[in-house]
């Protein structure tokens, strides 16, 4: 619809007038001017109260703004239309302001995956890949300290976030208040005429007071954020505004009362697509097809025949040669164990003899990191003060997943060797002295000496469930209870307010989603273990925490980058870090079936949703022989699905072989393509495939299954019924589960018993 014609038509349908205000916030509407030359210094804002049909007059122009509102019972859905009536506005833009008067400097501010109580840590501006340098910055107890983020500050000082709306996995922003016991949202659409809002929260002084503003154009003042750097030169340039232009926003106000924190994250997971809307889910590669072209990538360009090893990367420098757990290492051998060929099984095994005994560090952890097959690194040997700092996260990954393996080989009929069991063995001992001295994993430990260099985050919330597999298979009752202890703990510590972090190698202590989501698979283990309530409360808490790192929309990406030509849909992609500002193909490194444990035990199916939009749009971004992205080899997986600027640029890429290729076929062998539920007559496709549900009863049902495809599709089927879902979803379930094979376009009716 033309824009004017739409103003016209606001003025006909237009509600009563709209004061904008309740007891807690009210509304202005503003039109801002810039000085570009002066990297958009602030030079006049002329403001009004927020009232239908209101008028603004500038120097050069006046301003009219239409407002409808339509009132329900927890949120006002805003439309509003500035419309230049008359005149010219050179360099300006629009904005819409809600001002809080009863701000309080401990309400927790959230940006979902870019501001966790509103970023208000202590800060250190260090080029990537930070390491703390300061001694004052080193110890076991110092505290978090995160990277140079657009945050609120943690002092007295300036205090404000400039993001825009493609920063955020929603384009929201919110706050729980604890002295006014309640929760505030603004949910917004991505873009409007004038490409991405801009979202900002700005504090007072006195901290009494906080505006958050709605802008269009997006018009950073001084700053953008650049990669661990706050203050690179705006980019921005204002709009020369003609006469007859409109500016629209459409949007949502929440308020709502609130006993606690984990309201606001409880409230968030409900409302989370409420403007944007639900995704749609274009089929294009099944999983089982990806996985053969994978399997043999990992074959020809990661296998290292001369030693015996799966490489990260493709061995260009030392971090993709080899780290253990976190980008891959000893994960990726999981999924080629689960389900490849016999020359596939044969290099894992030699995997395993290459990695046991020399893989392990004196710490009794894992060697950090290593390359050319014989040389291991406790650390980053780029910096010296930090050469023998072992990440935490990575022995917690590798334990867990090498557990999966050895379980599987004895399912397979595989011989496990002693030297295996026995290396695997140290590292949950390592982990038991570890917890028995300090009371916490750290986030950075000597590879040496086994001391904590760089402590607290939640950078080892893998290890509960490391353990609780380790208890299991080494029959050793006492990991269990470290996994409960050190579960329980982190959870007082930072779940429960609404902080994890420490799951990446490379930004600090920034908050993550890394740590939240292994955090997640932790708590779904214990409690599906212990069947103790405490734990399902935990990883529900966990897993609304969790949502608000998944991107739920499809992001519009400018038609001239590769993602806009490729027809990426970024619905699903995990954002990483509050300072690596991207959202990724997966989780880092995670099948994510852990929602998939928290149906089955609470019949919610919103963990379906949420697995079904990270699982689903996985396979687009690899690169296939149908279908290149961005001149990659066929089988490689890009980390970055970038919707803001903060490095490479909007919808582009380096072209690069990550880890996010293992986190696919993590998919393949850890999620089922279809999932029928016949106790709660639900079905679920997570693979490219359509499926429906045409009878169901306590013990059969009939699916229609139709591949929708252009390629033949092995699908991993998957039932539950009212007794099945009394127990644990087993490790390797899948293993020896249903295959359906369907060919291109072939649709079938199948029966399920």
């Amino acid at each position: 619809m033309n824009f004017k014609i739409l103003f016209i038509v606001l003025l006909l349908h237009s509600l009563s007038a709209f004061s904008g205000t309740d007891d807690s916030w009210r509304m202005k509407f503003c039109v801002n001017t810039y000085d570009y030359n002066y990297f958009n210094k602030l030079v006049q804002r002329q403001e009004s109260p927020a009232e239908d049909g209101c008028i603004i007059k500038t120097k050069s122009a006046e301003w009219k703004i239409k407002t409808t509102v339509n009132e329900h019972d927890e949120y006002k859905e805003v439309h509003a239309v500035f419309y230049l009536e008359k005149g010219n506005e050179p360099a300006a833009n629009v904005s819409i302001q809600l001002i809080f008067d009863q701000w309080a400097k401990d309400n927790y501010v959230l940006m979902p995956a870019a501001a966790y109580n509103g970023n208000r840590f202590p800060w250190r501006r260090i080029a990537y890949s930070p390491k703390l340098l300061d001694p004052k910055d080193i110890g076991k107890d110092i505290g978090t300290i995160i990277t140079d983020v657009p945050r609120l500050d943690v002092g007295n000082g300036f205090s404000r976030i400039q993001e825009r709306s493609g920063s955020m996995a929603v384009p929201s922003i919110g706050f729980y208040s604890m002295k006014q016991s309640g929760i505030f949202f603004l949910l917004t659409e991505q873009a409007n005429e004038w490409g991405d809002y801009g979202v900002n929260i700005e504090e007072n002084r006195g901290r009494s007071q906080a505006v958050i503003s709605l802008c269009s154009p997006l018009v950073r003042e001084y700053y953008k954020y650049n990669i661990a750097d706050n203050m690179d030169v705006t980019p921005d340039i204002p709009a020369d505004f003609q006469e007859g232009d409109l500016v629209s926003f459409r949007f949502r106000l929440y308020r709502k009362e609130a006993s606690c924190l984990q309201d606001l994250f409880d409230f968030y997971a409900q409302i989370r697509q409420d403007v944007v809307g639900k995704p749609s889910f274009v089929p294009r590669f099944p999983f089982s097809g990806c996985f053969s072209i994978q399997e043999k990538k990992f074959n020809t360009q990661n296998f290292v025949p001369e030693w015996g090893y799966y490489s990260v990367g493709m061995r260009n420098m030392f971090l993709q040669d080899w780290q253990i757990g976190w980008t891959g290492g000893m994960i990726s051998t999981y999924p080629l164990l689960f389900a490849g060929g016999k020359e596939t099984e044969e290099n894992v095994k030699r995997n395993f003899d290459w990695l046991f005994p020399d893989g392990v560090a004196p710490s009794g952890f894992f060697w950090d990191s290593g390359e050319k097959g014989n040389k291991w690194y406790g650390g980053d040997i780029r910096k010296p003060h930090t050469q023998n700092w072992h990440l935490i996260r990575k022995s917690g990954d590798g334990l867990y997943y090498i557990i999966k393996q050895l379980m599987l080989m004895e399912q397979k009929g595989i011989e496990v060797k002693p030297s295996w069991k026995e290396g695997t063995k140290q590292v949950a001992d390592a982990f038991v002295r570890l917890w028995k001295k300090e009371r916490q994993f750290g986030q950075f430990v000597d590879n040496v000496t086994g001391e904590i260099m760089v402590g607290g985050s939640t950078s080892g919330a893998i290890v509960p469930a490391a353990m609780v597999l380790a208890a299991h298979y080494f029959g050793n009752k006492h990991y269990q209870e470290i996994a409960e202890i050190s579960a329980k703990k982190m959870y007082d510590e930072y779940v429960s307010q609404g902080i994890t972090s420490g799951g990446p190698g490379d930004a600090l202590q920034n908050p993550d989603s890394e740590s939240a989501y292994a955090m997640l698979e932790s708590f779904a283990l214990l409690h599906e273990v212990t069947r103790n309530p405490q734990w399902l409360n935990y990883a529900e808490d966990m897993a609304a925490q969790f949502s608000t790192w998944v991107m739920g929309y499809d992001y519009r990406f400018p038609e001239t980058c590769l993602f806009g030509q490729l027809d990426m849909h970024t619905t699903g992609a995990v954002f990483a870090n509050t300072q690596n500002k991207h959202g990724s193909p997966g989780i880092c490194t995670y099948s994510g079936v852990a929602l998939l444990r928290l149906y089955r035990i609470t019949g919610n199916k919103r963990y379906l949703d949420w697995l079904k939009e990270i699982a689903f749009n996985l396979p687009q971004y690899m690169s296939h022989p149908d279908r290149s992205v961005g001149g990659m080899d066929h089988g490689w997986i890009n980390e970055r699905v970038s919707t803001t600027d903060w490095f490479e640029g909007i919808g582009e890429i380096f072209p690069g072989s990550t880890w996010a290729e293992t986190a696919l076929m993590l998919t393949y062998v850890e999620i089922p393509g279809i999932y029928v539920d016949l106790s709660r007559q639900t079905v679920y496709a997570f693979d490219h495939v359509h499926v429906t549900l045409e009878t169901c009863e306590e013990k059969k049902a009939v699916i229609i299954l139709e591949n929708q495809t252009n390629y033949t599709a092995d699908i991993r089927l998957f039932v539950d019924n009212k007794e099945s879902l009394k127990h644990a979803l087993r490790e390797n379930y899948l293993f020896q589960e249903r295959i359906i094979r369907l060919k291109p376009g072939e649709k079938r009716k199948v029966r399920i018993k």
